[in-house]
């Protein structure tokens, strides 16, 4: 059962982000590729070419997020919608889920979103009663256990959790005694993008590849990640058919659309 939370980003942008067409990004690949006659990527290439793109891009907002955790350590709840940070939380919405901890130890390895079970690909926050658990070392937790006194802060809006060292078991979550928690326990888990497929009929005499969209897979990616696809599909493009301008094109594009997020 899906628990909502009542705080964050988690309750405010649950809502899914429309995919991007992946007919759209494929066109504007061909587009850009055939510019000076640099090349045709097929739509085998292209298929395999995008999903390396959209997994790296996806991959990324985990160190983005790690990086933001670790320089942000009192952050708010306010919305802002010029916020890159808020941006980063919605990319990754889509993606995440709350679900139990079994026992209170055991993460799960599938969750349903959407009404799909899908295989879990990361796990994030861990909660205790609905508050947020700060990650401790199996030392440091050993310290705190050995002190009533810093046990009882971990009571109410102060829980902690570590790894665990009992084979079956990944964590053990403490909130204000020195056994640990077995039921209560919750956490946000990710799950990877869909396989993304430019699905095709063969038509004509010269055998055309047709768009087919009953049968193709969108991107499940943020909106705002059009520019970074085409670029990085370009780009591994570029290394597959060995044109070299190609590659150098897409990442001079690349860099430069990062320079204006930066502005």
């Amino acid at each position: 059962m899906v628990m909502q939370l009542p705080f964050g980003w988690l309750q405010n942008y649950k809502k899914r982000i429309m995919a991007i067409s992946v007919d759209t990004i494929y066109q504007r690949v061909l587009t850009l590729a055939n510019k000076e006659q640099r090349g045709y990527v097929t739509p085998q290439e292209f298929n395999l070419l995008a999903n390396q793109a959209q997994m790296s891009i996806f991959e990324s907002y985990f160190y983005a997020k790690n990086q933001r955790n670790r320089t942000e350590e009192d952050r708010t709840n306010e919305v802002d919608e010029e916020n890159l940070d808020e941006l980063l939380d919605r990319k990754l919405s889509p993606f995440s889920s709350i679900g139990a901890v079994t026992g209170g130890t055991t993460f799960l390895t599938q969750i349903t979103i959407d009404g799909v079970v899908r295989d879990v690909f990361q796990v994030g926050m861990v909660l205790s009663g609905n508050e947020p658990c700060q990650k401790v070392n199996v030392f440091e937790a050993q310290r705190l256990k050995n002190s009533a006194r810093h046990m009882a802060t971990t009571a109410g809006r102060a829980p902690i959790y570590t790894d665990s060292r009992t084979d079956g078991n990944d964590i053990q979550v403490y909130a204000g005694d020195v056994a640990p928690e077995t039921s209560g326990v919750d956490a946000e888990y990710f799950v990877a993008p869909r396989v993304v497929e430019w699905a095709y009929v063969v038509v004509g005499a010269n055998k055309k590849a047709l768009y087919n969209s009953n049968a193709s897979v969108d991107f499940d990616l943020h909106r705002s990640e059009e520019d970074n696809l085409v670029y990085n599909i370009l780009t591994l493009a570029g290394i597959v058919m060995n044109k070299v301008g190609l590659a150098q094109t897409a990442t001079q594009m690349s860099s430069a659309d990062q320079q204006i997020q930066k502005i």
